[in-house]
């Protein structure tokens, strides 16, 4: 999913198992967050979203060696670092979202657990850092592109999406969330990418 992952862990990835619940979608063999798409133009979504099992990490670092470093430790998690020593399918997209209020750097990384799960039958987690939670449902404004997911890049599609939310009445609230569906061997024209805001 995320580039500079080492080969054994990827490959551990790709053989994994996919445990998918009755009403989950999917992406190249791997389950995804359910949502409905209620506006469509172009590259740009209006989606809404059910509640979701989430394991989430914050971790410091500029944003591409934070998310490796937090895609590590939740990979380690669902494949048997855990009380119950349990392997966990893993899912897609990696999520990724800043929590930085006093600019230290700090962003959050989450990977959805397959829909199979409740907080009550999942694995606890031997790491103290992660945090497993029931999200919200909530509205999202997305939007989806294709290639490498630089920092440049990232800011040029939240601009967009924030033009495109303002031009359709739409208030968002809150900073980015970015969307990482594919793995790092993945040709980047073949690669799905989203920037996604959360609607009031």
């Amino acid at each position: 999913m995320i580039r500079g992952l080492n080969i054994g862990l990827m490959a551990a990835l790709l053989a994994a198992a996919v445990s998918v619940g009755a009403d989950a979608q999917m992406y190249r063999g791997y389950e995804t967050p359910a949502y409905e798409v209620t506006v469509k133009k172009g590259d740009f979504e209006r989606r809404s979203y059910g509640t979701q099992i989430v394991a989430e990490v914050t971790v410091e670092g500029q944003r591409e060696q934070a998310i490796s470093r937090g895609f590590r430790v939740l990979a380690d998690y669902i494949f048997g670092g855990n009380v119950q020593d349990a392997k966990v399918a893993m899912t897609t997209p990696v999520a990724q979202q800043s929590a930085d209020d006093d600019d230290r750097g700090l962003w959050v990384v989450t990977f959805n657990m397959p829909s199979t799960y409740t907080l009550e039958n999942l694995p606890q987690p031997m790491s103290p850092a992660i945090r497993l939670r029931e999200t919200t449902p909530e509205d999202q404004v997305v939007v989806q592109f294709s290639g490498r997911w630089t920092d440049d890049i990232l800011t040029q599609k939240e601009l967009e999406l924030r033009a495109f939310a303002a031009a359709h009445g739409l208030e968002a609230t809150g900073s980015p969330r970015f969307y990482f569906y594919d793995g790092p061997f993945t040709l980047p024209w073949n690669r799905r990418n989203e920037v996604a805001l959360v609607l009031n």
